[in-house]
């Protein structure tokens, strides 16, 4: 990548990030008709807090002298982390890979809404009417009321706001906190928890397939964290997010090739609209940032 721009390096990071991401959902899907969730979550945490663990003392990253304040943010986070791994899973366990990833792309609209309301962020009345636009989007993938409305549904919406309440805790956690630590806080958390959820389910033998579904997860996962953390430090965020995208993509193919998953025309106009107001919001975004800023360097 020694010929590419700093912006193109960044934009094939996050595709690269995002089809981590994305392959590791699908690991775990596969694997979903053999191995409980709560035995999945488990193992895969396991491999991967430990590979990261020495990935982060490798890379001279990793530091647990943080003040109170941030590691109430980290435990804020935490929380988040669990209670996404927990729906998201759950969902994705038993809807088709395409339709949950769709309504994940949901995510910049509801930050930047929950930045608002909660953060007091500035928010002009163009990204919320693109807000709204978008949340009609969401509405027409999960479609309350029709014969493929179900709990699974709900439980993807209910991962969203528990990412939302992630990345929001993320955007205050001092920068002087390495992001290896956030991350392997993260990771011990869902693994506790998955740990505390095995006592109300049936351990069961995992076959070599299901051993490779789980190893390749765990390899995936740390890779597109690995990955995201690279797309923060090269080229342009307001080029780089809309990037982020690619996700949905890649679950498209994936849904269907692995799966033999497609969408039906209501889940891609959704789908369309997600991604439209949500490269809106994302764009909106970075230029009022950028206009905050010269208009502090020329007060300075």
């Amino acid at each position: 990548m020694n010929g590419l721009s700093d912006n193109s390096r960044g934009a094939l990071l996050m595709m690269l990030a995002m089809a981590a991401f994305t392959l590791n959902d699908t690991c775990m899907k596969a694997l979903s008709d053999e191995v409980p969730l709560f035995q999945a979550l488990f193992i895969r945490g396991i491999v991967t807090v430990i590979a990261m663990y020495f990935l982060a003392r490798y890379m001279g990253a990793l530091s647990f002298r943080i003040s109170a304040k941030d590691w109430g943010l980290i435990g804020l986070r935490t929380i988040g982390e669990v209670g996404a791994a927990y729906y998201f899973i759950t969902a994705l366990f038993n809807m088709p890979l395409a339709n949950i990833s769709a309504i994940l792309q949901a995510l910049p609209l509801t930050v930047t809404l929950a930045g608002a309301l909660f953060m007091r962020e500035p928010v002009g009345w163009r990204r919320l009417i693109a807000i709204l636009i978008g949340f009609v989007g969401v509405m027409m993938i999960v479609r309350p009321g029709t014969e493929g409305f179900n709990e699974y549904s709900v439980y993807a919406l209910i991962s969203v706001g528990f990412v939302t309440l992630r990345d929001l805790s993320t955007r205050r956690i001092s920068r002087s906190v390495p992001s290896m630590t956030v991350a392997l806080c993260a990771g011990i958390g869902v693994t506790v928890f998955a740990a505390a959820g095995l006592f109300a389910v049936e351990w069961q033998p995992v076959s070599t397939k299901a051993g490779i579904q789980l190893a390749g997860a765990s390899f995936l996962i740390l890779l597109g964290y690995t990955f995201s953390v690279m797309v923060m430090r090269v080229g342009d965020i307001g080029f780089v997010a809309p990037f982020r995208y690619a996700g949905l993509l890649w679950a498209l193919v994936l849904g269907f090739v692995v799966f033999g998953d497609w969408p039906n025309n209501w889940t891609l106009m959704g789908s369309a609209i997600v991604v439209a107001t949500g490269v809106f919001t994302l764009y909106r975004e970075h230029r009022g940032a950028r206009g905050r800023f010269a208009a502090s360097a020329k007060g300075a």
